[in-house]
């Protein structure tokens, strides 16, 4: 594959990424639209780590164990907002405001 068809293919990404983000409700389609955007980005940093000089592999474990912190709390709010109103809208997580 060539750098041109990599970032295509990580550009596609990241906008499906902001499609499930504009476009969904529930919390768990967005957690899983956050993943899709942070694993294109990590796709942009191994073509360029691939076919330029930039140093990719680092800044994308780094990336992914951000990633993965950011899923373990937001999948804990989200139980915590499915045990609270026995669902997972986002517009019931405004009413749980103190």
């Amino acid at each position: 594959m060539t750098l041109r068809a990599l970032l295509l293919v990580a550009t596609a990404l990241f906008s499906l990424g902001i499609y499930g983000l504009l476009t969904r409700r529930q919390a768990v389609a967005l957690l899983l639209s956050i993943e899709v955007m942070v694993n294109a980005a990590n796709l942009v940093f191994v073509a360029f780590a691939r076919y330029g000089s930039a140093p990719g592999h680092p800044l994308v474990l780094f990336a992914l164990a951000i990633t993965v912190a950011e899923v373990a709390v937001g999948l804990a709010l989200v139980l915590l907002l499915y045990r609270r109103h026995g669902d997972t809208l986002l517009e019931l997580a405004s009413e749980a405001k103190g």
